[in-house]
């Protein structure tokens, strides 16, 4: 190991794209490719005057030869992570420690299941990752940082980090899986009698208000519906005022019709006429196995336009795709009713003070278990069709 080498960048963009790729598999979510996370950088939508400060930690083979990396950010707030840890704060604040700033992994502003440490296949992921969190753990005592926290980790990854010794926390989200569903049909037929009813009643609203909605992908992403569909984003956000989550600039959406970054963006546009003339608008994200929705927002108040627009069109595209999964995004107990599945999801956490190590690594195991009985009471209550009892013969 003799010849490794570990740097420290304060952006994306002093690594290669071409060396960051080579590390990543090609089932790897489009939200830790080199593009997508290099447009939030040179957006402003993750910067330092954000509260994000990347700070990706490498490590290179004979000084030219990048084997791993670590995408992480100094974070000043909890703002556009998603998982919930007020509680950490507060008990450092009882203890006497300063919270912020924060060391995060994770894909900024985006709650999706996949964060790793990207390692070349030649290497040992298990030595590496080990290696790795040992540099960030002297980068932390280095400057009084006291936490470091990898969200919605890769399962895989997962057993090498813990290995290392990280902290895991169960948490939870919705995914819809297509399992043998092939069209709408099938997916309406695993609900109950009622919700059937609800479903058709609720999409019947939208085609009454004169509207339908078309997916938009490829090269009918033009720079005018992107534009349009950061002004439906911007719109939303500012209906929550203060609590609007509102991370993206409009550059960054600009940036969406590079052909690497469109290849991934599905546009759902519901309209009275040209589908570019959108009365409102969701963006997804998809690879060729899943579908994530991110955005939306609508022009009008139009009753269950959001259902339309944001879950039963978006998984009626997904079914004629073939895809196996779309994750709606976070939040929201009005997913249950349509067919989204809690899961449960792990964040790692290492603390570098030992009293609040201590006490949390005490308090996990009851939260996790709890949370665990909270995945199967929210899953039991969902409105889906009742199976016939097995008979014994």
């Amino acid at each position: 190991m003799a010849s490794l080498t570990a740097r420290w960048h304060r952006s994306i963009h002093e690594i290669p794209q071409s060396q960051w790729e080579r590390l990543l598999a090609d089932e790897e979510s489009p939200f830790y490719r080199w593009n997508w996370l290099a447009a939030l950088e040179s957006s402003g939508s993750v910067a330092p005057d954000q509260g994000w400060q990347p700070l990706h930690l490498s490590l290179w083979r004979d000084e030219d030869r990048l084997i791993a990396v670590a995408p992480l950010y100094l974070k000043g707030h909890s703002y556009g992570e998603f998982i919930f840890d007020q509680s950490f704060a507060r008990l450092a604040g009882d203890l006497g420690l300063r919270y912020y700033p924060k060391l995060i992994g994770m894909s900024p502003v985006s709650p999706v299941q996949g964060y790793r440490f990207h390692v070349h296949p030649d290497e040992d992921g298990q030595e590496l990752t080990a290696m790795m969190l040992r540099l960030i753990d002297d980068f932390a005592a280095r400057n009084n940082i006291l936490s470091c926290n990898f969200l919605y980790v890769d399962p895989e990854w997962q057993r090498l980090a813990e290995a290392a010794g990280c902290a895991g926390w169960v948490n939870h989200q919705s995914l819809w899986s297509a399992d043998d569903q092939r069209d709408f049909s099938d997916y309406l037929a695993g609900f109950n009698a009622n919700q059937r009813r609800n479903i058709k009643r609720e999409r019947k609203a939208v085609s009454k208000a004169g509207l339908q909605v078309t997916p938009l992908t490829g090269q009918t992403l033009t720079p005018e519906l992107l534009a349009r569909m950061h002004s439906f984003y911007e719109q939303h956000c500012a209906r929550w005022g203060p609590w609007g989550s509102k991370y993206l600039q409009a550059s960054f959406f600009d940036q969406l019709v590079d052909p690497d970054l469109a290849r991934h963006v599905v546009l759902f546009s519901a309209h009275r006429g040209d589908p570019a003339q959108p009365v409102a608008m969701s963006l997804c994200v998809q690879d060729d196995s899943h579908l994530w929705g991110r955005y939306w927002g609508s022009d009008e108040e139009i009753d269950c336009l959001h259902f339309e627009v944001c879950y039963y069109a978006p998984i009626e595209w997904a079914l004629h795709q073939g895809l196996k999964s779309f994750d709606p995004g976070a939040g929201g107990s009005h997913k249950r009713r349509r067919g989204f599945v809690a899961q449960p999801r792990t964040s790692l956490h290492r603390w570098y003070d030992q009293r609040m190590d201590g006490l949390i690594r005490s308090w996990l195991p009851r939260a996790n278990a709890l949370m665990e009985d909270e995945i199967e009471a929210i899953n039991a209550e969902l409105p889906f069709r009742e199976q016939p009892p097995e008979l014994m013969v």
